[in-house]
C-alpha cells in the first residue's frame, strides 16, 4: 500500500520506527528500513548511550543499509548549548542526504527553509491542532499525530481525534501511538492515516539493543500498567508503572509545580528534570532491574506477545494491508 508518505521517501511500507531515547541503536534503525520501513535516529541516543559521533554513526547505519533513514529533531528553545548541537546534526543530516526529519517541540520553521531546498522532508510531532497550525505555517509537509496511547510524550487525545481534527490541514498523517499488532496498523491505514509510527513495539525486538529486563517488562505489561509521570522531563511521559516508579510518585511537588507554570522558570525546571533523567534511562535501558526498573513504554503493550526480528514486524504490518 502507497502513500503520499511512502511515495515522497521512496519506502516500500508507510511505517516508522519512531525515534526513542534511549533505544534506537543503529541497527534497529537500519533493519527497520531495509525491511522496507523507515527508521528514525534519535540524536542523543545515537551519541550519548551507543557511542557515536553523530556523523559517523550515520554512517555506521548507511553501512548496513542503503534504503532511507531518517533523523529526529527536538527544536524547543532551551540553552545555546543545545540549541548549537541541534543546529550541527542539522548540518550533518544534510550533508549526509538524509531524506526525512522529525521535528518536535518548537518552530519548525527554520529547519524547513534549511531542509526544503535540499529536497528534504520534514514531519512534525504534533498533539493538538493548535501546534499542527503553527507547524503548518512553518511550512512542514506532514504531521506525526501522537495520541494518548503513545510511549514518551503522549498527548491527550485519540488517534480518531487527531485524524478528525487534522485532516482538514490537507496534509499527510502519521498515527503514532497504541499500535502494537498488524490489526491495528491496517485499521490506522484505513481510517486515513497515510502511516503508522511504532516505538514501543521496536523495542522488543532482537535489533534493539536494550536490556532483556525492559524487553521482558513489555512483554508482560498490559496497558493498564502504563502510567503517566511528570518526574522525567516535567511533564507526562509515559512509562511502566515498576515498584521504582511507583515508588518515585507521579506527580511533580509544589514546588516544581510552580516552576513549571512560569513562563521562564518552566525552562529550568525541564532541563533539571531532563538532566537527571538522561542518565537514569540509559543506565536502565543497558543493566536493566540491575540498576533500576524504569522503562518507557505505550499502552501497545497490550498487543505485544514476543520479541520478533524487526525486519519480520515490517513484513508482518504490511502483509496486514494485502
Amino acid at each position: 500500500m502507497q502513500t503520499e508518505f511512502s511515495r515522497a521517501l521512496g519506502i516500500e511500507v508507510p511505517l516508522i520506527c519512531g525515534a526513542m531515547y534511549p533505544c534506537s541503536n543503529p541497527e534497529l534503525v537500519a533493519a527497520v528500513s531495509e525491511a522496507g520501513g523507515i527508521g528514525i535516529v534519535q540524536p542523543l541516543s545515537l551519541s550519548y548511550v551507543h557511542g557515536y559521533e553523530f556523523r559517523a554513526g550515520l554512517q555506521y547505519i548507511r553501512r548496513l543499509t542503503d534504503k532511507p533513514i531518517g533523523v529526529n529533531l527536538i527544536i524547543e528553545r532551551s540553552s545555546g548549548k543545545y540549541l548549537e548541537s541541534v543546529q550541527r546534526w542539522l548540518d550533518i543530516a544534510l550533508e549526509e542526504q538524509v531524506p526525512l526529519l522529525v521535528t518536535a517541540l518548537g518552530n519548525p520553521r527554520w529547519v524547513v527553509e534549511r531542509a526544503a531546498p535540499a529536497g528534504v522532508t520534514v514531519y512534525h510531532d504534533v498533539t493538538t491542532r493548535k501546534w499542527a497550525d503553527k507547524a503548518l505555517d512553518g511550512g512542514v509537509d506532514g504531521f506525526i499525530c501522537v495520541n494518548n496511547r503513545a510511549g514518551g510524550h503522549a498527548g491527550n487525545l485519540s488517534s480518531q481525534q487527531l485524524l478528525d481534527e487534522l485532516q482538514p490541514l490537507g496534509k499527510p498523517l502519521i498515527c503514532a501511538g497504541g499500535i502494537g499488532g498488524p490489526d491495528g496498523y491496517a485499521a490506522a491505514m484505513r481510517a486515513g492515516y497515510a502511516g503508522v509510527q511504532l516505538g514501543t513495539r521496536f523495542i522488543a525486538t532482537r535489533e534493539c539493543s536494550v536490556h532483556d529486563d525492559y524487553k521482558q517488562a513489555i512483554l508482560q505489561a498490559g496497558e493498564d500498567d502504563i502510567v503517566l509521570s511528570e518526574k522525567i522531563s516535567g511533564v507526562p511521559v509515559s512509562l511502566i508503572g515498576t515498584p521504582t516508579i511507583r515508588r518515585m510518585g507521579l506527580h511533580a511537588g509544589p514546588l516544581a509545580k510552580w516552576l513549571l507554570r512560569g513562563r521562564r522558570s518552566r525552562h529550568w525546571m525541564r532541563t533539571f528534570y531532563s538532566l537527571q533523567s538522561i542518565w537514569k534511562l540509559k543506565r536502565a535501558s543497558l543493566q536493566g532491574t540491575g540498576y533500576r526498573d524504569i522503562f518507557q513504554a505505550g499502552k501497545s503493550v497490550e498487543g505485544i506477545t514476543r520479541i520478533e526480528g524487526a525486519g519480520d514486524i515490517v513484513r508482518e504490518f504490511s502483509a496486514a494491508l494485502d
